[in-house]
């Protein structure tokens, strides 16, 4: 979120089941929390006291403050100064910050029936108040007279306006009145359909379920699967039966173990048919959103959407990107080749007399690298216990950056599961911020796993910092009765990666709430995520981390030999997946549309020209594709995560080269890159820390797809 790897409450009716969400029902007394200061540790917010009711109240009270503080900054008849002017503008909006950095995360990861309906609301008085602010000519005026007069502020004041001064251009600030207020429709337009696509996208994932009467045809799954199946089944009412949900802790130990090709194939077809036909099809609204986005590019001057979305950020082009991507796809494409003549070599020599289909990849994927590293995956998260692999973090982070993390029990907290901590400098003692985690799946909450946070931080004009409030959210294997939660290797890494980003946030040390943390462009916002991934495998804090769940034993070297062994293991279906997904977002941007497509042909033509091998499709396809569609935040960005592994995989190799744990390296990254956030330019912090531009080489190098030859580095732009 961030995305990433990738912001949604729910909350039953009655008082008793509202205790476990932690919203309670008003009450005569209450007095709405969101209009003052909270007086809770560290101003975190007091769940307990929020109502639904007090939402709109909250938002409509923090726009009219918000308004009249611009208005205040408008009318002021002082010459323009970056204190009365941005200084001004970025303290502004107290209660609007409050109430919507709450509805915002709470929607999208604890959603209810009264959420959604508030949602209707919400968003589109966000986004007309967001429209009238970002098209105040007065406010404008005063910004341009500073973004003129820029050379003589400090570097991150001069940072600060000529950012502010892009938004507001990108926002519509120089166009007329009438092309304003087209404007303002589209944008209207857009916040209604992406909520309508989450909407449908949510519904249609819990629509979705595969029910088991015969356990005979679990064959092959991990026991810890069929309890969570059991479990489901038990909660929907259908005692000893088992049940399956698009959930990834759900469908993808299916596609990976069972035996029964019938039962992969059902669920690979749910997957990706989901939101795609029938009451919650997302292709009727895809086309809205494509045409809102043609009609705002060229409103905005640019050629297309993807020339807009790509104009502020490191590649500057859709061309850059999509240069970048192929780069990667060639040599991912020519490994799926190989992965899958292995995959084929199998079948034949069971005598299967079948050819590999899509549902068939990870499941003799598992067993081609069974057979060549002897690992069998079910056995190796036996040593990734959720709450291991939490200390595994935790010790990273003081390791590198000398920071420590203490459980807060009694701190407010907007769901039971949540796990809430106090940072501290780990030799003063001083408070750096507070991190929270939600772990594990339910109907409420989306899919993926995402950071964000609650309160941002900065540095006030007496030099003191306030600290920021982070959160993580995931869908991660639930506990059972039998055993804790135990990871899959790629929910392992997904903690280290969302992780990576909450370290973004709560080290960063940026002056301005506008630079810190994660306020960064998008295509570097992946750094720190994707370059601590590269920490959970590494034998020397495996040995700190992994320990076996029944026993304690620490990994043995045997498996961690193994592990190093096949860490290449299908990284032609990984990578080709993703990069394929990526280009699919970027042919989308480069649509100019007045009329529906058909979305599937589409997909069928962009996966033709790419040469995609039948035997994989795009990581997302279009209707659940909610990077791009459920918002603006990633469309015509989805390559930002092979952009970012880029420069993660160059810079961890100096990591590697002086030492995982060296201090002098870590203080370097902490300093250029955690602690910065947007207040200098992402490829000069980068050249900083590393020395030098990166190139793709070590990308190709750590998936296993290294190039015959030296390619050319990404360059400052």
């Amino acid at each position: 979120m961030m995305n990433c790897k990738m912001f949604t409450l729910t909350c039953a009716a009655v008082i008793s089941s509202m205790a476990g969400s932690g919203v309670m029902a008003a009450d005569v007394a209450h007095q709405n929390p969101f209009l003052t200061p909270y007086t809770t540790p560290y101003e975190i917010p007091p769940f307990d006291q929020i109502s639904y009711e007090d939402y709109l109240p909250a938002l409509k009270a923090g726009i009219a403050q918000h308004d009249a503080e611009i208005k205040a900054i408008v009318d002021n008849k002082e010459t323009p100064t970056f204190e009365n002017t941005i200084l001004a503008y970025e303290k502004s909006g107290d209660i609007l910050g409050r109430v919507s950095y709450v509805f915002f995360a709470l929607d999208e990861s604890n959603s209810s029936p009264e959420m959604v309906k508030i949602a209707e609301e919400f968003y589109p008085l966000v986004t007309s108040h967001n429209d009238e602010v970002s098209m105040n000519e007065g406010l404008f005026n005063r910004v341009k007279y500073l973004f003129e007069r820029r050379n003589v502020l400090d570097p991150d004041q001069k940072r600060v306006v000529e950012q502010m001064y892009k938004n507001f251009t990108r926002n519509g600030a120089l166009l007329s009145t009438a092309d304003k207020d087209k404007l303002k429709a589209i944008n209207s337009e857009l916040s209604d359909l992406y909520l309508k696509f989450n909407k449908n996208l949510l519904n249609a994932t819990n629509a979705f379920e595969i029910i088991v009467g015969d356990k005979a045809e679990l064959a092959g799954l991990p026991a810890s699967s069929i309890s969570v199946a059991a479990d489901e089944a038990k909660a929907r009412g259908l005692d000893g039966k088992w049940v399956f949900t698009l959930h990834a802790p759900s469908r993808l130990p299916l596609l990976q173990y069972a035996d029964n090709r019938t039962l992969r194939e059902k669920m690979y077809k749910g997957y990706t048919s989901l939101a795609s036909s029938g009451e919650y099809d997302n292709s009727p609204i895809i086309n809205k959103i494509l045409q809102a986005r043609t009609k705002k590019a060229h409103l905005l001057g640019f050629k297309d959407y993807g020339s807009y979305m790509t104009d502020n950020v490191m590649a500057k082009t859709v061309k850059n990107a999509e240069d970048l991507l192929m780069q990667i796809w060639t040599p991912a494409v020519q490994r799926v080749k190989e992965e899958v003549a292995e995959m084929q070599a199998v079948v034949d020599k069971e005598k299967g007399g079948f050819k590999i289909a899509p549902w068939d990849y990870y499941y003799y994927a598992e067993k081609v690298r069974q057979q060549k590293y002897n690992l069998d995956e079910s056995k190796v998260r036996e040593y990734f216990a959720v709450d291991s692999v939490r200390n595994g973090i935790f010790s990273m982070a003081e390791r590198l950056y000398g920071v420590k993390f203490t459980e807060m029990p009694d701190a407010p907290k907007y769901y039971h599961e949540v796990k809430v901590y106090d940072v501290t400098d780990a030799k003063t003692g001083e408070h750096v911020a507070v991190f929270m985690t939600d772990y594990f799946p339910r109907a409420s909450k989306r899919q993926g796993a995402w950071m964000s946070e609650f309160k941002g931080s900065w540095v006030d004009e007496n030099g003191k910092s306030s600290r920021p409030i982070i959160y993580n959210v995931g869908n991660f294997s639930k506990p059972t009765a039998e055993a804790p939660s135990l990871l899959t290797l790629d929910e392992v890494e997904t903690m280290f990666h969302e992780f990576g980003h909450g370290l973004h946030g709560m080290l960063s040390r940026a002056r301005y709430r506008s630079q810190s943390g994660t306020n960064v462009d998008r295509d570097f916002v992946e750094l720190p995520s994707q370059i601590h991934e590269h920490w959970a495998m590494e034998p020397e804090l495996l040995k700190e981390y992994a320990r076996h769940y029944k026993t304690g034993e620490v990994i043995p070297d045997d498996l961690i030999s193994k592990l190093e062994a096949a860490a290449t293991h299908n990284q032609g279906f990984t990578t080709a997946e993703l990069a394929g997904a990526a280009l699919l977002d970027l042919q989308y941007g480069k649509l100019n549309v007045d009329k529906d497509i058909d979305v599937a042909e589409f997909e069928k033509k962009v996966a033709k020209e790419l040469g995609m091998p039948d035997e994989l499709t795009f990581r997302y396809r279009s209707p659940y594709f909610k990077h791009i569609f459920g918002s603006d935040g990633y469309a015509s960005g989805y390559y930002t995560y092979l952009w970012a592994e880029v420069l993660d995989t160059d810079g961890f190799e100096l990591f590697k080269e002086k030492g995982i744990f060296d201090p002098a390296t870590a203080k370097a990254f902490k300093e250029n890159i955690l602690e910065k956030g947007g207040s200098v330019d992402p490829m000069e912090l980068y050249i900083n820390f590393r020395g030098h531009a990166p190139s793709v080489d070590a990308l190709l190098r750590n998936r296993g797809l290294a190039p015959k030859a030296k390619v050319a580095p990404l360059q400052k732009n």
